[in-house]
């Protein structure tokens, strides 16, 4: 089943390997990009941005060694420094980049403006039921960034909406989950320097009370530790987003 945060690892990859003049693959690690999928992981393969699920903390690491360039937040760096493994203190769901690599601008053109939209997470999609403003995390992942990018106000319990949302400067207000642990929320906004946050217990609560501050976060350390190592490179320099 597509969901929306599986599909924007995959997409922004593709986006800065375009941009970046990177070629074909110059190495046969894997790279782990966007989502709660740490426990994933295989031996040799290479972390940008991904984090721990709050699920699976406790379950055995099906990896022994791990090449990590940067982590969600502080929580995943924690969660990895407690296995014994050295970790950059570089943060940042790779989402956030997704306002940079497309510009809301463009992105919403073509899009009914919305005064608000409602993505819950996969798991919690009775919070979408019956409501006009809400939309579901399957659907098309370009439909999805279209349809935030045009949004006033965007709210829920899916993460990488919140994430996208902000990217394009659009207010985001999270929901809590039903079904989801606190920990992936807590390590992105603690990830793009907000210690405290704070959840609505329900649709209508998060829509009146707004979104949370946009953070104030520089992407230059998350872009740069991009692994461009892992592609040939074509053409010299990257681009400045």
């Amino acid at each position: 089943m597509n969901n929306f945060g599986d599909l924007l690892g995959p997409l922004i990859v593709s986006k800065i390997v375009l941009d970046g003049g990177l070629t074909e693959p110059a190495t046969q690690h894997r790279l782990l990009a966007v989502g709660s999928i740490l426990n994933l992981a295989r031996t040799g393969d290479v972390i940008w941005g991904i984090g721990a699920n709050g699920k699976t903390l406790d379950r055995p690491a099906a990896y022994r060694e791990l090449d990590i360039r940067a982590v969600r937040g502080p929580l995943t760096r924690a969660f990895l420094q407690a296995k014994g493994y050295t970790v950059p203190e570089v943060y940042g769901d790779p989402g956030t980049l997704v306002g940079r690599l497309w510009p809301r601008e463009h992105t919403a053109r073509g899009f009914r403006p919305r005064a608000v939209t409602v993505v819950p997470n996969l798991n919690d999609r009775h919070l979408a039921a019956g409501r006009s403003d809400a939309v579901d995390p399957t659907s098309d992942v370009r439909e999805l960034l279209g349809t935030i990018a045009a949004s006033d106000l965007v709210v829920g319990s899916s993460l990488h909406a919140i994430v996208v949302a902000e990217s394009f400067g659009v207010p985001a207000r999270l929901v809590t989950s039903s079904t989801e642990p606190r920990f992936k929320f807590e390590d992105y906004y603690r990830g793009t320097g907000r210690n405290e946050f704070r959840p609505a217990p329900d649709v209508d609560t998060a829509i009146a009370w707004g979104g949370e501050p946009l953070p104030s976060w520089d992407p230059k350390p998350l872009l740069d530790a991009f692994p461009r190592d892992l592609w040939v490179t074509a053409s010299a320099g990257a681009p400045a987003y």
